[in-house]
């Protein structure tokens, strides 16, 4: 079986370099369920057309016979994120690879999410998917590629886990961190939406 290598998993590359939600002139963020295993090649399709996505994706490593595979997995299994106008999410279900789109409330909170999770991947950590939000004391990054990041610590087997939520989706990424590398900090609070602050 061979290597696969990394593609695109964010266009363009500068969607999620900001906490800063983009202007509503430049569309909104839809989340589109994919049918089985369709994430990559739907990204395909969007990177085609220059439609604005994010598909965070982490390396899996296995052996098998004395040799050892690598693949690219999507960290939200069955789940793809599009930035742009209805007309975006109209192409995006002509591809026959969506299941059905879901509207993002909030929209700041989810663009906030999302940027975190973009910035685990481009830290070049060895990050793993998380089925389901848990309690944990918040924190902050303060030492590594990854410093300034809040996210909460878990315990789990004995070892510390960073972990970042995508809250709507309930899902979240982690990655193993020492305790000198973390610092407590206060819960963050929620974020406004543009309507909210008017």
């Amino acid at each position: 079986m061979p290597l696969l290598t990394l593609e695109p998993f964010v266009h363009p590359e500068t969607l999620l370099c900001s906490d800063e939600l983009p202007d509503v002139d430049e569309g909104s963020w839809w989340v589109l369920h994919t049918r089985p295993r369709a994430e990559k090649a739907l990204a395909r399709r969007l990177l085609g057309r220059n439609i604005s996505f994010f598909l965070p994706l982490y390396k899996r490593q296995w052996r098998s016979n004395n040799r050892q595979f690598n693949s690219y997995l999507p960290l939200f299994s069955g789940y793809l994120f599009l930035h742009g106008q209805n007309q975006d999410r109209v192409h995006a279900l002509e591809t026959n690879m969506v299941a059905r789109t879901l509207k993002v409330e909030d929209q700041a909170q989810f663009h906030s999410d999302l940027a975190r999770v973009h910035q685990m991947l481009v830290a070049g950590v060895t990050i793993a998917p998380e089925d389901r939000l848990q309690p944990g004391k918040f924190v902050e990054i303060i030492s590594g590629p990854m410093v300034g990041m809040q996210g909460k610590i878990l315990a789990r087997d004995k070892k510390m886990h960073f972990f970042i939520e995508v809250q709507f989706l309930q899902r979240g990424v982690s990655v193993e961190i020492e305790s000198w590398m973390i610092r407590p900090v206060a819960p963050p609070a929620p974020l406004l939406t543009a309507a909210a602050r008017a």
